[in-house]
């Protein structure tokens, strides 16, 4: 649930609310006046008739009569901070570190700041996973986002809080990857999408959560400590229950470990597996030292790296595009939000139908470009529908949904072993990029409200086409070194890989 509170909950901790320049001064003259002359002898109007949020008459030291009488013809910015229309007890990083105004653009830039920390995660926990261990970097996620999501708790200022945000971000932007590849090398081929789509699930469940945990606690430190806080008991559970994979154990060499690892999984499913079959547990040639550039270097995986890197990257903008800017489509933000959080699930459940039926390739190609048409559907439809607005925009999110469902499945398919979660970190980094775009492409706006739309409908629809240049991986067995091997008929003779006992026991 913080994974997720911490991908979407700057909506929330970042909301703004009605505001104004404080204009306390003039309490000192006049001690007895009412708020509403307050205002409005101290507060320049616009044009639509409400007061100005960023300025104000410029102080003077003169009677009220006489300010009454004459009153203030020149203006100047808030000199002493801002009076904000909140409900009793609200509170967000806005209000407290006052991030309006001129200070308006750090809500946007500490939503780049985190994407840009998951954007350093993904390469750094792909090299810790494929080196140390899906176990030990599932661990090492899960600890530093609870270090550091309590402590931005307490942060003293925006400076502070963003920077623990960036860390934050290294963390939790891969929690769902590692635990994808990690699920996907214990399963089947037949099951593997299966498994993934499982893991996502999780994913709008604690989406929805979050709506209803933010309306009801309206405190941004409050409510940040009791997101991360139950991480705490999630840590201690994955350290004495959290298997490692038997399949990265047998590609670095440690036969004994994966053998006690399948004998673990086969004693919690109630399965028996006899000695002389583990016993026969084929080793992998450990000879083979690869690193992350040789997805660059060898020229297939280049191919898929810079197709489904794009994949990523469009499928990240589409997505976090929409979800950062539920505000802007008319509707209440809690309930835009858990539309969003709703739409998720039957595009969790459709995903597995699809890509168990069509395959990978056409499944993604067809998401990316029915989510990128949405988008540009939005442009077309009156400012002033906002639920017909909502309602494309929720169709967007369900492609955009699709998409990533899809992509966790079939990324980690077209990588080996020795180099599956560098190839995952390194196409989720890209995914990470789309996310620190995200919220500066809204700034576009000012320019042309249309181009920050534009830009997240026509890439995922180019996304799609480069999509289809990618081989098809439907029931195709894990490949785990970087040898492209044909399919070979007939027996493998009295040798077992750890895959093949987990299928032949059900493990």
């Amino acid at each position: 649930m913080s994974n997720f509170g911490q991908i979407l909950k700057e909506v929330f901790t970042g909301m703004s609310f009605p505001h104004h320049c404080n204009t306390d001064w003039i309490l000192k003259p006049g001690p007895n006046l009412t708020d509403e002359r307050q205002r409005n002898l101290t507060l320049p109007m616009n044009k639509d008739g409400t007061f100005e949020s960023c300025k104000m008459f410029t102080p003077v030291d003169l009677d009220l009569e006489t300010i009454e009488a004459r009153g203030i013809n020149s203006t100047t910015g808030c000199i002493d901070g801002w009076d904000y229309e909140a409900p009793e007890g609200a509170s967000s990083i806005v209000t407290e570190f006052d991030l309006v105004c001129d200070n308006s653009g750090f809500v946007e830039a500490s939503q780049s700041i985190y994407m840009a920390g998951c954007l350093v995660g993904a390469l750094l926990y792909g090299a810790i996973s494929d080196r140390f261990g899906r176990r030990f970097a599932t661990l090492l996620c899960l600890f530093d986002l609870l270090l550091f999501g309590v402590g931005a708790a307490f942060s003293p200022n925006i400076y502070v809080y963003m920077i623990l945000k960036f860390f934050c971000g290294t963390s939790a932007g891969v929690c769902m990857m590692n635990a994808t590849v990690l699920g996907l090398e214990w399963t089947d081929p037949s099951k593997a999408a299966l498994c993934a789509q499982i893991i996502i699930f999780f994913f709008p469940v604690g989406m929805m959560l979050l709506c209803g945990i933010a309306y009801l606690i309206n405190d941004w430190r409050i409510l940040q400590m009791v997101l991360f806080s139950p991480l705490i008991l999630v840590l201690g559970v994955f350290y004495w229950s959290l298997p490692e994979s038997a399949r990265w154990l047998m590609t670095h060499g440690r036969k004994d470990k994966a053998i006690k690892e399948l004998r673990r999984a086969a004693r919690v499913n109630e399965r028996m597996v006899h000695d002389d079959l583990l016993n026969e547990l084929e080793m992998e040639d450990t000879s083979e030292k690869r690193n992350m550039f040789d997805i660059f270097r060898i020229p297939y995986l280049r191919k898929r790296t810079l197709i489904m890197g794009f994949n990523w990257f469009s499928t990240s903008l589409l997505y976090y595009g929409l979800t950062l800017n539920t505000s802007g489509f008319g509707l209440n933000l809690y309930l835009t939000q858990f539309i969003f959080g709703v739409v998720e699930i039957p595009a969790i459940l459709s995903c597995l139908f699809l890509i168990q039926h069509f395959g990978r390739k056409i499944t993604q190609a067809g998401f990316l470009f029915f989510g990128g048409v949405a988008c540009l559907m939005v442009l077309a439809i009156p400012k002033d529908l906002p639920v017909v607005v909502t309602i494309i925009a929720s169709l967007g999110k369900y492609f955009s949904t699709a998409s990533f469902s899809t992509l966790y499945v079939y990324t980690a398919e077209l990588y080996p072993t020795i180099l599956r979660h560098n190839g995952v970190g390194v196409n989720a980094m890209c995914s990470r990029l789309g996310g620190v775009l995200s919220p500066l492409i809204w700034l576009l706006e000012v320019y042309h409200y249309t181009i920050p739309m534009l830009i997240y409908g026509i890439a995922p629809v180019v996304a799609g086409g480069f999509c289809l240049l990618l081989p098809e991986t439907l029931n195709v067995e894990l490949q785990d070194h970087t040898e492209l091997k044909k399919p070979v008929d007939g027996s493998t003779g009295n040798r077992y890989s750890s895959e093949e006992i987990l299928e032949q026991h059900k493990l």
